[in-house]
């Protein structure tokens, strides 16, 4: 269900602000729109579409005891499904937000630009963590870590276990609701272009890889990247909590690095040498097959690319922590002098102090009077 923000006000219905403190309830009851569907045989056809994953495949497999197994491949209509997922993940979003977030913030009494970096790794930690297992028991269910030449092998990939396909449309649908949350969250215009450049960073890579059936090589690259992420969000949090806690960040950086050559070396393995050794080379779009020089060069370069911003991001961003290190440190090791004006000043009103206690004593006084 939606959740309602708890607040006084009662701006204008259908504006703005309206909009945006019940934006988790209109969702669900579009959302409901679409489950209720499911009860009329006259709708039940439609909403289908955005409900449950299509374009099944039932294969017979050959034993002493044949049993069906079904798969999927993908088509146009998992554009329903995976805008329905992205209404799922508003609702979501709503609910991490006011249960979990909010209590926090309330307690901790964090800053304005806190409050805003804190969300933000909530609810990526929150999404990293679910992505990150779900993606991993994948992995060992198909066995890809066991055998790696089934990244290439075979290709191309165009049947997939419902499994590996949920979870794909799970992954568009969620980057795709990151967008209307920039506006739903009233985000910084400072930092809407940061976010909406990893957005469509996930967002092509993940989709590239689901469209050019590499979605075996894309679950392996995204289940180690979203471990590093889920790292990084949670060393932040913790750092939120208390600043004297940086340790996560020195492990995330090692890992961040060697993420990267691993993402790399796993790419040029699958892309620059098993496909290119493959048999099954050409260009077919009915089979699903991209497996030509432009299309792999392409996809390496895309990677490469990507790897490589995201170095350069992370370069900068510990020059950035190393300098401020430093200037924290000489703060703390430069002493502290009292100013020669402020002594100088002393030493005459001790001067002056004495020589008035000297005038307003009583030999001083008879003196006078005599």
């Amino acid at each position: 269900m939606g959740i309602r923000k708890k607040t006084n006000k009662n701006p204008p219905v259908l504006s703005h602000e309206f909009v945006i403190q019940n934006h988790a309830d209109i969702v669900s009851c579009v959302a409901m729109v679409f489950l209720l569907g499911l009860m009329f045989e006259v709708t039940s056809k439609f909403a289908v579409l955005f409900i449950t994953v299509q374009y099944n495949v039932t294969i017979s497999t050959n034993g002493p005891e044949e049993t069906a197994v079904n798969h999927f491949h993908h088509g146009i209509k998992d554009l329903a499904t995976t805008f329905f997922y992205m209404l799922v993940a508003i609702i979501m979003h709503a609910i991490i937000q006011e249960y979990v977030l909010d209590k926090i913030n309330r307690k901790k009494h964090f800053s304005k630009t806190k409050h805003s970096k804190f969300n933000e790794s909530g609810q990526l930690s929150a999404f990293y963590l679910f992505s990150f297992g779900w993606g991993a028991s994948i992995l060992l269910s198909e066995k890809l870590l066991s055998n790696p030449v089934t990244l290439w092998e075979g290709y191309p990939h165009t049947l997939m276990p419902f499994q590996l396909k949920f979870y794909f449309i799970c992954q568009l649908g969620y980057w795709l609701h990151a967008m209307p949350e920039l506006y739903f969250q009233k985000t910084k215009k400072e930092d809407i272009s940061r976010r909406l450049g990893y957005i469509f960073l996930y967002l092509v890579h993940i989709g590239g890889a689901y469209l050019l059936n590499l979605n075996r090589l894309g679950l392996v690259l995204l289940v180690l990247h979203y471990f590093v992420e889920l790292l990084f969000h949670v060393s932040r949090l913790v750092y939120f909590s208390n600043e004297s806690r940086q340790t996560g960040f020195t492990i995330w950086a090692v890992l961040f690095v060697l993420g990267r050559l691993l993402t790399l070396s796993l790419s040029v393995l699958t892309v620059g040498f098993g496909l290119a050794t493959s048999d099954n080379q050409g260009f077919d779009l009915a089979a699903g097959n991209f497996n030509v020089i432009f299309v792999r060069i392409t996809v390496l370069a895309a990677i490469c690319l990507t790897q490589a911003f995201m170095m350069w991001k992370f370069i900068n961003f510990q020059l950035r922590r190393w300098r401020e290190h430093a200037q924290a440190q000489t703060l703390k090791k430069k002493p502290v002098q009292p100013s020669k004006s402020k002594s100088k000043k002393d030493k005459t009103n001790g001067v002056n102090g004495v020589s008035s206690h000297a005038a307003d004593s009583p030999r001083a006084r008879k003196e006078k009077s005599s």
